[in-house]
């Protein structure tokens, strides 16, 4: 996983200061609450830094950052399903591995479990333009995938009238290969601009497994904190997955080093190439109001 930073005044005082050093994660994350366990960062440049002049950083540029938010150790987005209404209360999508209560295990699932976590919303350009708080954590696992839904006290219709904020569309439909993304760190305020390299049969990392996992190609370079980052189809606009894992010493199957297993089990590990999580699935599992309904026709989530 890339590892959840602790502090947002941290990461403040660095981009303060200009760009942050690639080292700054590995040297000053810690694991989430809960747990010993964190994923290191990816020590390399993100790809807005390295996208060369031209298409892919046009590209980049043209997705902003309305909409996403930062949590005290992770990054996240503000996201609606097709079906969500304006007087609905908002969702916040993150990581499994993000939330206060540290890393679910194999198999656990927390729903509908009371939280009064607080993101800062950013604006188009990167700058925090208010305080929205959670009433809950809707739904969050490890199991399958790796995933959070926050279900704040604001509804859409309130936010978007106080902080002229929208939130970002969750996508219906699983991603297309080749397709340009972006990927976009609420906590860092950086984006990463490549394109889904492939789908990955089963990811593994330590005693975690995730299905059908994208892959991205090599020019999303994303390090710690960068954790529960949406990625953003170019094209449409909407969330496609949320940013999760990389491998980053070439380990096998080991913590912060998933390894790729195919259908028939052969094992491929793919050294500084990262890794997200499909959101589409999560649609079907969004009822009237916003109510994450398991037992919705459709919905394939892990259960409790």
């Amino acid at each position: 996983m890339k590892k959840p930073l602790v502090g947002a005044l941290f990461a403040v005082l660095l981009l303060g200061a200009g760009t942050a050093p690639a080292s700054a994660a590995t040297s000053h994350d810690a694991a989430a609450p809960g747990t010993v366990r964190a994923a290191a960062a990816t020590a390399s440049r993100t790809a807005a830094d390295a996208a060369p002049s031209g298409h892919a950083a046009v590209r980049a540029k043209a997705i902003g950052f309305a909409g996403t938010v930062a949590l005290s150790n992770c990054s996240g987005s503000v996201v609606r399903a097709p079906g969500s209404q304006p007087g609905d209360p908002a969702l916040v999508l993150s990581n499994g591995h993000c939330m206060e209560s540290g890393f679910p295990g194999p198999g656990e699932v927390v729903f509908n479990q009371r939280s009064t976590r607080s993101f800062t919303l950013l604006n188009d350009s990167g700058s925090g333009v208010g305080t929205v708080r959670a009433s809950k954590i809707a739904y969050g696992t490890m199991t399958d995938t790796d995933v959070s839904v926050y279900q704040l006290t604001s509804t859409y219709a309130q936010i978007e009238s106080r902080y002229g904020i929208k939130a970002l569309e969750l996508n219906t439909a699983h991603p297309v290969q080749g397709t340009a993304i972006t990927v976009v760190s609420g906590y860092w305020k950086r984006t990463y601009s490549c394109n889904v390299d492939g789908f990955v049969y089963r990811l593994k990392e330590g005693e975690w497994t995730w299905k059908d996992s994208v892959r991205y190609t090599s020019a999303c370079q994303t390090i710690g904190g960068t954790s529960g980052s949406p990625v953003i189809d170019n094209a449409t606009g909407k969330v496609v997955a949320v940013n999760n894992t990389g491998n980053e010493d070439g380990q096998r199957c080991t913590d912060n080093n998933p390894c790729e297993v195919d259908a028939n089990g052969q094992v491929t590990v793919r050294k500084g190439i990262n890794y997200a999580q499909e959101t589409y699935g999560i649609v079907p599992c969004i009822g009237a109001g916003n109510v994450f309904d398991l037992n919705r026709a459709g919905c394939a989530l892990p259960k409790p």
